[in-house]
């Protein structure tokens, strides 16, 4: 329904997005920090960034521009980035993205809305969500959830948490009864986080 992706843009204040035609085709930009990809056999799947547990793209940054918070999110502060966009390059899904337009560009990424969260309220994405396909909690409490899910509906979900442990795990996690393996930008993830850099 999109729901998620006006709701975030919404609360974000982002503009129109300006497709590029060197972005990638999966619907995020500087202006779009969630999307739905629709496959075959009338899967939809929203992407945005996974905040991850241990975050490839905060110890790619040199002047800590992205910093992991203490409720999970990954948010970014503009005033100290460079613009060297090695965060872009060291994320194995792929999220950041360059703000072309601005004359001083810099990344941009959902920060989960890390004031509400903070302030004990969940996400513009999950609030709006109509079908509760997208929901917010805790993550051991999620992770509960969803194997749960699994276990009362073998048929209809993979045996696996997209998000569980791949790279050292992630916050955003998904339930899917066809392989995700498609929105990681980097393929064959392990469990172990990527290498930090120096």
């Amino acid at each position: 329904c999109l729901k998620c992706v006006s709701a975030c843009k919404e609360t974000n204040e982002l503009e129109m997005d300006v497709p590029r035609i060197w972005q990638k085709n999966d619907g995020l930009s500087a202006e779009n920090w969630t999307s739905i990809i629709q496959k075959p056999g009338n899967h939809f799947i929203r992407k945005q960034c996974r905040h991850c547990l241990e975050p490839a793209c905060v110890t790619a940054c040199p002047v800590g521009a992205l910093h992991k918070t203490n409720e999970g999110a990954v948010v970014y502060d503009s005033s100290i980035c460079l613009g060297c966009r090695y965060c872009m390059m060291a994320c194995p899904y792929g999220i950041p993205r360059y703000d072309w337009d601005e004359p001083v560009p810099y990344v941009r990424k959902c920060i989960l809305c890390y004031n509400d969260i903070k302030n004990g309220e969940q996400p513009a994405c999950t609030k709006i969500c109509p079908e509760g396909a997208t929901i917010f909690g805790e993550r051991n409490e999620l992770i509960k959830i969803a194997h749960k899910r699994i276990e009362e509906n073998p048929d209809k979900y993979i045996n696996k948490v997209w998000g569980e442990h791949e790279i050292g795990g992630t916050n955003v996690l998904y339930l899917s009864d066809i392989d995700l393996g498609f929105l990681a930008y980097q393929t064959h993830l392990g469990k172990e986080p990527l290498e930090e850099t120096t």
